[in-house]
């Protein structure tokens, strides 16, 4: 939690707003969609779904992966306690629906599905979009599943397997996915495992976005390696999030953004 606090003041001290960027890509991301305020009707089912979740007492074991297929730990826990402390929030949930509404990409995927909430966003920011979510634990699968069927959610393949094995097995270089979300497991080895795994399959138009980087500090390394990786041009902090996009034209620069 220490480590945490620290991060967090250290992010606030380096920070910007939309007048401190001087890049006109970065410029139009941050105005018209990370400080968009229009009130989207796709909000109140993203609030409806989380509600949903919220409202589910029913318990389910839920199990997490470490390296390879191997179970790193096991538990029984509420459906209405995961969506609480371990889902999106309201205002990324909203966030992660601008960002794609704005970009529009073609092909989705989401490393850790959980329980939909996130997956929610993605799918009605571009409800013709092909969305991939992977996820290693069966039971909270089958939640999202059943929540994405209850909405009517019909651009979402969900699979269930450990990710490095789905990254490894899987002809990802025949894919150009536009927009990848990272919400899997949060650990420097993985993460960047991931994101070696995943090069194959950018394009000029992808955008990345890596969840919690300020989680640990291994978490912090890694998000520094992917800053510095060559094919990396513009990388966006937002604390909790790190943007990265492989954009040719752009010069190599990052920034720390408030949202």
């Amino acid at each position: 939690m220490l480590q945490i606090i620290k991060s967090y003041l250290n992010f606030l001290w380096n920070s910007k707003n939309e007048h401190g960027v001087h890049s006109p890509f970065v410029f139009n991301l941050v105005t018209n969609c990370f400080y968009d305020e229009k009130k989207y009707p796709e909000y109140s089912i993203l609030k409806n779904y989380r509600n949903s979740l919220l409202q589910n007492k029913n318990t389910i074991e839920v199990t997490d992966f470490g390296a390879g297929s191997r179970v790193f730990k096991s538990n029984t826990r509420a459906i209405n306690q995961i969506a609480r402390n371990a889902g999106i929030s309201k205002k990324r949930a909203e966030l992660l629906f601008r960002i794609t509404n704005y970009f529009q990409p073609e092909r989705i995927l989401e490393i850790g599905t959980s329980l939909g909430l996130a997956t929610s966003a993605l799918s009605l920011g571009k409800i013709k979009s092909k969305i991939t979510t992977i996820e290693g634990c069966p039971n909270t699968l089958h939640v999202a599943q059943k929540q994405f069927e209850e909405f009517g959610f019909k651009n979402i393949t969900t699979i269930n397997t450990e990710f490095s094995s789905y990254l490894i097995n899987y002809q990802l270089s025949i894919i150009n996915y536009q927009l990848i979300y990272f919400d899997g497991n949060h650990s420097k080895e993985a993460t960047l495992n991931y994101f070696e795994l995943l090069l194959p399959t950018v394009t000029n138009e992808t955008v990345w976005i890596f969840d919690d980087i300020h989680w640990s500090p291994a978490m912090e390394v890694a998000w520094e390696v992917i800053k510095k990786h060559p094919k990396v041009t513009v990388t966006i902090d937002t604390f909790q999030w790190g943007l990265v996009f492989f954009r040719f034209e752009q010069p190599k620069e990052h920034f720390v953004i408030r949202v």
